[in-house]
Order: structure tokens, then C-alpha cells, then sequence
């Protein structure tokens, strides 16, 4: 298995720290708002690369953290006149809902900034006593960059080159030594939430926070931390900087980012009016379409988001569904037969999917090639599973595509999809008697609804076929 690494800048082979185990951390959201659709890609893509690391039989311990307090919550509670955990609570929640529609697992822990407190208190403390760190009058604490050799590394710049381009990565403060030294602890202000520290009351700067977090729940040094690219810097750099100058250790061994998301071709933006939340999308479409729409594309390009493009990627993914459904109606339906020999070479041809497949994602997690594996496999079962196959191929064929499918978290519908089959069973019961009683207009309404929610019915000498279109 080969991952990008954006601290080397090249695919490197995956060599965890701990054989059969992966530490893996990636950063969660600021609970402020419902997140949205550029977020979700960051939420679903690393959900899958856990998936798939644990398809592959490593154990992963994933860390997700939520920062629970910042400048934009305190802002937004304050416009709401809500306190800021119960601002937190109430987006927490809606997080889960949210991204649990979108087939996105939890994470084996989830903690929020302001539950390590003291772990980050402890961190600031020997980050001044070792000369990387300094407080400043009202009760702040910078991290002293120049400390840090090596600061730069993740961005691959040097202070000067960041210094000469960066004027808007900037907090501008005189009190700073150097334009890029960062608030490890922010002094309060009237309204704001505080804790006690030695060098006054106040509450962590972001950067500390997952340092902290990573360090509690995975170690002084873990395998893969991820996140979307635009916290590579400063974020990631500043974990880096701190974290390494308290343990002496490397942070972590992997870095990986995901790319941006784009709106019909542009960034998105509130100004432009094509800020969407999660949330709305679901309005509009199944999750599972929006996971597969963002699985669509490698997750270090870009991918553009369309209305058109979710809609072709529902068309897609209902082929999928259909070919599930064909293939639990011949198990349903089949013979109680033994696998002949010609089925056999059939299932044996089939299972070179799953080679093609590991092949993708062992490709620094290929989704968009492990989704063509997925419909090339579809298309081959359709082929070749025929009726009049045997019970033992139809389940193979099944098993083999949902085996798959379910690494990348899709054809998880089972479920409805059950309810479905009753209704459609139900209605084409209540067909059949209509046609017994020679009302055809009954029948014929009956097809119709059933064509208008995607269902064509078949008649057969053995009887009415159905299946999705």
C-alpha cells in the first residue's frame, strides 16, 4: 500500500509504527454551523480511507476531534444568546445526523477542545519553560517560530519565504516577536469564555488544541494525519512545530490532505451565493449519492459540484442498486442447485474484481478506479448471472459486489431496500388481481406508478419480473 505524503511530496510505502495498527487522526469540524459540502468530501474521503485500512486487516484507532470553542463560535452564540456549549451541543448533534447520512461512521473517540484543558495548559507550560513559547501582557502566549528550525517543512518554505508572501496568513500583533509566531493561549475578554492558567485566564489557541488531542488519544508520534488542504498551513505546520518541540519526537509519519471542492466550477463563497450546507443538499438528495458523488474523483484533485453531476451520479448508482436487485431476485427465485463447474469459472472470473480493486486503493486510496471496478463487475454480473442460474452463483456474485461496494460505504440501502421490494411485491399483487377482474385501467395505473418511481414490470411465462431503472 503506497500513500501520498505531503511531507515528502511523493507516494511512500505504508509502514504504520505498530505492525497491524494504525494511529490515525484527522482534524473534525469548528462547531459553530452545519457543515458544508466542502467539508463533507474531507468527512466521507478519510471515513473511507479507514474503511479500507481496516478491510486490509489493520487495526485503526481514528480520532476526530471538534473544536468547541473559538472567535466564530463565541461570535455566533453571542448573536444567538445562546451560551457556546450549548451552541456546541446543538451542532454536535446535527453533525451526527448529517454526516451519518452520508454513511460516515464515527469516530473511535471525538473529543472536543475544551475537555483537555488541562492537557493543553500542560503543553504551553513546557513550551515556555523550554524557550519555544512566550506570554505577553493581557494573558496571551505565543509559540516563538524561530525556535523551530525546521519550521516550514510540511508547506516546504523557509520563515523568509512565508514572511515575504503571506501578509494575509498574518495576526498582525506588536507584541509578537516575529510576524509568525501563533497564540498557543488567548487572554479573555469581556463575554468570553475562560479557564485559569499560570500565565493568566483564557482559552487554547485552534493550533494547541489537536496537538493536545492527537497526543491524549494516539501517542507522541501517529501514523496518518489528515485534513483538507487548506489547513496544511498554517494549522498542520503549527501542530508540528509545537508538538515536536515538547516530546522531541515526530508528529506524524503521514500527511495527508484532500483537495478542495468547487461550486459549478468556482470557489465556494457566501458572496457568490453558492455556499452549501450539507443539510440543504440533503433536501434535494440521498446521501449515499452525495458519498459517491465524493468519492467520484481521486481525493488530491479537485472535483467540481453540480446539481447535474449529483443527478448523473444518482442514475449511476440506481444501476448499481438495479443489479442488486436482479441478482436477490435469482436468489430468491433459483433453484437449491450445486455450483456446476462452468459456474465455478464463472465466480472464480468474477473474483479477479476484488484484485483490481485492492490494486486502486492500495494506489493511494483510488477511489474513483474502485468505483470503476464496481461498475465493471455490475456489468459482468448482469452478463453472466443470468436466470436459470444457480442460488450458490446469484449469492456469490452478490456478495462479491457488496463486499466492495461496502468499502467505499455504498450499496448500504439494505434496509429500504426490503421495504421497497414489499411495497413493489404488493403492488404488483394488487396488478395481477386487477388484470384477474379485467380492469385494466386498474392495472395500467398500477404499472404507471410503479414505472414513475423507477420500476419496470416484466411479464414472463414464470410469471411478473421487475427491476429498477
Amino acid at each position: 500500500m503506497r500513500i501520498y505524503n505531503d511531507l515528502t511530496r511523493q507516494k511512500e510505502e505504508f509502514v504504520p509504527l505498530e505492525p497491524g495498527k494504525v494511529r490515525f487522526y484527522n482534524c473534525g469540524p469548528t462547531v459553530y454551523d452545519y457543515f458544508h459540502i466542502g467539508n463533507a468530501r474531507n468527512f466521507v474521503v478519510f471515513d473511507t480511507v479507514r474503511r479500507y485500512l481496516e478491510y486490509r486487516g489493520y487495526q485503526v484507532t481514528f480520532v476526530q476531534n471538534f473544536t468547541d470553542v473559538d472567535d466564530k463560535m463565541i461570535k455566533r452564540a453571542q448573536e444567538r444568546g445562546i451560551t457556546v456549549r450549548a451552541l456546541a451541543d446543538e451542532m454536535i448533534a446535527a453533525y451526527f445526523e448529517d454526516a451519518g447520512a452520508l454513511g460516515v461512521r464515527p469516530a473511535d473517540v471525538h473529543p472536543r477542545a475544551t475537555e483537555l484543558i488541562d492537557e493543553q495548559i500542560a503543553m504551553i507550560q513546557q513550551l515556555i519553560d523550554s524557550g519555544h513559547a512566550y506570554a505577553v501582557e493581557g494573558g496571551d502566549v505565543y509559540y516563538r517560530v524561530t525556535t523551530k528550525s525546521d519550521y516550514g517543512k510540511l508547506s516546504h518554505k523557509n520563515l523568509e519565504d512565508l514572511v515575504a508572501g503571506a501578509s494575509e496568513r498574518v495576526d498582525p500583533d506588536d507584541r509578537k516577536e516575529h510576524p509568525f509566531d501563533f497564540a498557543l493561549w488567548k487572554g479573555q475578554k469581556p463575554g468570553e469564555p475562560a479557564w485559569p492558567a499560570p500565565w493568566g485566564a483564557g482559552r487554547p489557541g485552534w493550533h494547541i488544541e489537536c496537538s493536545a488531542m492527537a497526543r491524549k488519544f494516539l501517542g507522541d508520534t501517529i501514523d496518518i494525519h489528515a485534513g483538507g488542504e487548506d489547513l496544511a498551513f498554517p494549522h498542520h505546520e503549527n501542530e508540528i512545530a509545537q508538538s515536536e518541540a515538547v516530546t522531541g519526537k515526530p508528529f506524524a509519519r503521514y500527511w495527508m490532505h484532500n483537495a478542495h471542492l468547487m461550486i459549478d466550477g468556482a470557489k465556494m463563497s457566501k458572496s457568490l451565493g453558492n455556499f452549501f450546507t450539507v443539510r440543504d443538499i440533503l433536501k434535494h438528495f440521498d446521501g449515499e449519492v452525495i458519498r459517491m458523488f465524493l468519492l467520484s474523483a481521486h481525493y488530491r484533485t479537485q472535483l467540481n459540484f453540480s446539481d447535474q453531476l449529483v443527478d448523473d451520479t444518482r442514475r449511476a448508482l440506481e444501476r448499481l442498486y438495479n443489479t442488486v436487485a436482479n441478482l436477490e431476485h435469482l436468489a430468491r427465485t433459483a433453484p437449491h442447485a450445486e455450483l456446476t463447474e462452468q459456474e465455478a469459472a464463472v465466480l472464480a472470473e468474477l473474483a479477479t474484481a476484488r484484485e483490481r480493486f485492492i490494486a486502486a486503493m492500495d494506489d493511494d486510496f483510488n477511489t474513483a478506479e474502485g468505483i470503476a471496478v464496481l461498475f465493471d463487475l455490475s456489468r459482468e454480473l448482469n452478463s453472466r448471472v443470468a436466470p436459470g442460474a444457480s442460488r450458490v452463483l446469484a449469492e456469490g456474485g452478490l456478495a462479491l459486489l457488496k463486499e466492495l461496494a461496502g468499502v467505499l460505504g455504498l450499496l448500504q440501502r439494505e434496509r429500504a431496500a426490503q421495504d421497497l421490494d414489499a411495497e413493489v411485491e404488493a403492488l404488483i399483487a394488487a396488478r395481477q388481481e386487477a388484470r384477474k377482474a379485467r380492469n385494466f385501467a386498474e392495472a395500467d395505473r398500477i404499472r404507471d406508478q410503479l414505472k414513475a418511481i423507477g420500476i419496470v414490470l416484466e411479464d414472463t411465462p414464470q410469471g411478473v419480473r421487475w427491476k429498477r431503472v
